[in-house]
């Protein structure tokens, strides 16, 4: 059974992916188009890894990689790493071609397994019920687990979409919506589960007052609470109850 399930991967790698592969290694001596800015990626990737470094000995969930190859990433540095995505309903398709993606929904998860730690970069912004979403990667948690959570941020104050502000400089025609989280935010998500705060981190990712607004810097610059920021990494642990 298991050299039927190898002969049929191989064939598929050789008929689909050989080709793929070997059309990306030649687009190179085409003209470079960069088609996505220097952004958050590293800041949040950095504050990930030294959390992973410091305590992961066990099982990782990653929700919402979309198309990005994180998971994978992870995965090549040994750790045991599972993916979810809520592919019905948010994704007209999804096809990540660097990890198998799971379909669920963080909201009403059907996982039955927990992990040590559970990864969200820039997805929570895109779940309407926030609330429910933390509940959910907390029920999904070991005792004394950890969530790395990285999200747009403002420490006084709550967009519910930023897209749709007036001054956004972008994003007003996206079909999905950006949140901006505020202290208030936080709490709530403390409040309703055992979560603590271990370590919070914040960002400056653009010259103006919220996420969006005027121009985005590169890099990204780690600040002060009490300065401009727009983005935070925060590391939560589930306490024993």
């Amino acid at each position: 059974m298991k050299k039927s399930i190898l002969q049929s991967y191989n064939f598929f790698a050789k008929i689909v992916i050989t080709p793929i592969l070997n059309l990306e290694q030649r687009r190179p001596k085409l003209p470079v188009v960069r088609r996505i800015p220097i952004n958050e990626r590293p800041a949040e990737y950095t504050f990930s890894f030294r959390q992973l470094q410091k305590y992961c000995t066990g099982k990782i969930l990653d929700i919402g990689p979309g198309l990005s190859s994180w998971p994978h990433l992870l995965s090549l540095c040994g750790y045991d790493v599972k993916a979810i995505d809520k592919v019905d309903g948010y994704w007209s398709s999804l096809f990540n071609r660097h990890f198998k993606i799971i379909s669920d929904d963080i909201t009403n998860s059907t996982l039955k397994e927990t992990f040590q730690i559970t990864t969200c970069l820039s997805v929570l912004e895109h779940i309407p019920n926030h609330r429910e979403a933390i509940k959910g990667i907390h029920k999904l948690l070991d005792e004394n687990g950890y969530l790395i959570l990285t999200v747009p941020y403002n420490e006084n104050h709550y967009h519910s979409d930023i897209y749709q502000h007036p001054e956004a400089g972008y994003g007003k025609d996206y079909r999905f919506i950006t949140q901006i989280f505020s202290r208030n935010e936080i709490e709530m998500w403390l409040k309703d589960t055992s979560f603590k705060i271990i370590e919070q981190e914040y960002y400056q990712i653009f010259t103006g007052e919220f996420w969006t607004f005027g121009e985005r810097i590169a890099p990204s610059k780690k600040v002060e609470k009490s300065e401009l920021h727009h983005l935070t990494c925060i590391l939560l642990q589930k306490s024993i109850n």
